[in-house]
């Protein structure tokens, strides 16, 4: 079957377009992109049912953690592949598994995100308890940052954490729009504490799911179903062991997190865009119309030169940002936005063509464009919508512009 798993794991990353060959990769990567691309094309379809995400999530959590790809989401001193974070495996990763299962990528990304802010910043005795389960598949996680009224304004967050004796806090809010809500073993909750106003205020805690007071109040419903729930906290008493990273820290504690992650979110946009381009192509060479192939019209011969080199761009971006981090750089503020800004935005743009090549069919249920029209859309919101990562990146551009006299100053 020409559209088959073994066809569509011959054109991986590794040999479409020739991206491992690029210079931003090493042998160890090339290696772990040729075993997960074969083991996906395999093994994914069978443990996805749409129709019970949860259940398939935890199959999906489990066997990455089973066969061993959920390495790459924590240090090796905890069970992982390399010594800390390596940000060209996670891209890598999340665009294999979304090139062929939208939950497949989400709950490998979950299990990094979830627990990212733990390698970063957590105690010993944190990692030591809560990164094996994380590795092995055993232990689902959830990175509880979102509010009904602070969504991309993070300082706006109203969750408190109230001191209750020297050893423990209790947390009081909503938290909302929460991946693995429901599912998850634990979540990374983020909180006012007090220390200053605004963003200054906050810190981050890691609470176990069946903590008392914590308690899934809805769980909500998407175009491209995926585990998603509001959190009530009421009450729901803390160790101050649970504390990731220092009081007052918890805006440096997300910030450094999502500039680990943002750029894999455009790397999973990849991935939908080079299977709706894969589907398109072949579609193209296969549909015929007024006698010859839909592929020979030079209008379809412009869609997909569009698509491939909105592909290629946005593969560019995406590597140059975790070459970019794992070369070192503390922070990667503006590679990351521009690479999950223009990454979603394209990719989008792909698939809305493939869908427009398929023509009725890509609008019927059951058709892999229209699921990934459905998939994509998320992207352009999630972890910073596009409007914010524009807002970062002029930012970032105009701190150090002089105005007469003085400097802009870096928000």
């Amino acid at each position: 079957m020409a559209n088959g798993p073994i066809a569509r794991a011959a054109r991986h990353p590794g040999t479409d377009g020739g991206l491992l060959a690029w210079p931003f990769f090493d042998a160890e990567h090339r290696e772990f992109a040729e075993a997960l691309a074969r083991w996906t094309a395999e093994s994914v379809p069978g443990l996805v049912d749409h129709a019970d995400v949860d259940s398939a999530c935890r199959r999906l959590v489990r066997e990455l953690g089973r066969v061993g790809w959920l390495k790459a989401t924590v240090p090796a001193a905890y069970g992982g592949l390399r010594p800390g974070f390596d940000v060209r495996t996670l891209c890598l990763a999340r665009e294999i598994l979304a090139r062929e299962e939208g939950l497949a990528d989400f709950a490998f990304a979950m299990q990094g995100l979830g627990t990212g802010s733990v390698t970063l910043f957590g105690s010993d005795e944190l990692k030591q308890h809560y990164l094996p389960g994380v590795v092995a598949g055993t232990r689902i996680a959830a990175f509880a940052l979102s509010e009904p009224e602070a969504g991309s304004d993070v300082a706006a967050i109203a969750t408190m954490a109230t001191p209750d004796g020297a050893a423990h806090v209790r947390l009081d809010g909503t938290k909302t729009w929460i991946s693995n809500g429901g599912i998850a073993d634990h979540y990374v909750v983020f909180a006012r504490s007090g220390e200053a106003p605004g963003a200054r205020g906050l810190s981050a805690f890691l609470v176990d799911a069946d903590s008392p007071g914590l308690t899934v109040t809805e769980r909500i419903e998407v175009i491209a179903p995926h585990p998603l729930a509001t959190l009530q906290f009421e009450s729901c008493r803390i160790p101050l062991t649970q504390r990731i990273g220092g009081p007052g820290e918890g805006f440096r504690v997300a910030m450094a997190t999502l500039d680990v992650f943002r750029s894999t979110v455009g790397a999973a946009a990849l991935g939908f865009a080079r299977r709706a381009l894969d589907e398109a192509v072949t579609h193209a060479a296969s549909r015929h119309l007024f006698g010859a192939p839909l592929g020979d019209l030079q209008m379809t011969q412009s869609s997909l030169a569009e698509m491939a080199t909105e592909i290629d761009a946005a593969a560019l971006l995406v590597y140059r940002a975790a070459w970019t981090k794992d070369g070192g750089a503390q922070r990667i503020t503006r590679e990351a936005a521009m690479a999950k800004m223009f990454a979603t935005e394209s990719a989008q743009r792909v698939i809305d063509r493939a869908v427009q090549i398929f023509g009725g069919l890509g609008v019927m249920r059951g058709v892999k464009v229209e699921e990934l029209y459905r998939e994509i859309r998320a992207l352009r919101i999630y972890e910073g919508a596009t409007e914010v990562q524009k807002i970062v990146i002029a930012r970032d551009l105009l701190k150090n512009v002089e105005v007469g006299s003085k400097s802009l100053p870096a928000k």
